[in-house]
């Protein structure tokens, strides 16, 4: 009951400075595009391609060869937000890069030693399954019907056949296929909200004010928040984080020896990517 209490005093103070910062952000003039591609979508299924979400931390990096991505993404405007955080947001991104090579890589690679591959598959089918409210009840807030739709059949199917969602029978079935990921950051985008300012969190990575708000707001629709006790529930999103890793190694060295500064790359980066997903 605290940690409840203690997350919507959060979530409430957030907004207010949401409300009193300004949310508007505007694109600049294209730039040369960032090299390599270390990106693709954490949500979709391994049956499914599409780049989507870049961290913020390592850990978020996903796998995709085609060094073009980039290229692509930053032919398109560039997004300008104010970071008027600049040395948190360094000295956070410095953590999150320590945390990256001391501990979430080594326990990674054991942990990918160990796990076959239709394990290490299975588990990150079941997360994605059980973090369906999440992305259904954020469909239905953008009244996207035909989305809703099919995170609900794909969350019965996979749910029944699928034994609790291990398996991804959905993936067979064209009409199933996963739909854009959606959260609570890109809803309050749709709705005309702007990215506020950019911040770096601990562990979390990159983010921005309308994302923070976002991923509080979320927390109350993903199933693992209401483990208990506390400690359970980290232990299980530490464990999903790994399992993701695991796909990734790899990814994140990439991006830093490709970019001259990594964390004035890595904000563009995810800045431009969340603004291309409020867009569709």
């Amino acid at each position: 009951m605290r940690k409840k209490q203690l997350t919507s005093i959060f979530l409430f103070f957030l907004f207010f400075v949401f409300l009193f910062t300004g949310c508007a952000h505007r694109p600049v003039t294209p730039s040369q595009a960032v090299s390599e591609d270390i990106h693709r979508d954490q949500d979709r299924q391994v049956t499914t391609d599409e780049a989507e979400q870049i961290p913020s931390d390592p850990d978020i990096i996903e796998d995709k060869s085609d060094e073009d991505f980039f290229e692509e993404e930053f032919e398109e405007k560039k997004i300008q937000v104010a970071d008027p955080f600049l040395p948190w947001n360094r000295a956070m991104f410095h953590f999150n890069d320590k945390l990256y090579f001391w501990a979430l890589k080594p326990l990674a690679r054991g942990y990918k030693a160990v796990a076959p591959d239709f394990i290490r598959t299975g588990v990150r089918n079941f997360f994605r399954n059980i973090t369906t409210p999440i992305r259904l009840v954020n469909c239905m807030l953008q009244a996207k019907g035909n989305a809703a739709a099919v995170e609900f059949s794909r969350f019965v199917v996979n749910t029944t056949i699928g034994v609790l969602g291990f398996g991804s029978p959905a993936d067979k079935y064209p009409r199933l296929i996963p739909p854009d990921s959606e959260d609570l950051g890109q809803t309050l985008g749709n709705y005309g909200l702007g990215n506020g300012f950019y911040i770096v969190w601990p562990i979390l990575g990159p983010s921005t004010l309308r994302d923070s708000i976002g991923r509080a707001g979320d927390f109350f629709l993903d199933p693992v928040s209401y483990v208990e006790p506390a400690e359970a529930s980290i232990g299980i999103r530490a464990f999903d984080t790994v399992n993701n890793t695991s796909f990734r190694i790899g990814d994140y060295e990439s991006l830093k020896k490709s970019a001259i500064d990594p964390y004035t790359a890595l904000r563009e980066v995810y800045l431009q990517v969340r603004e291309n997903k409020v867009q569709k």
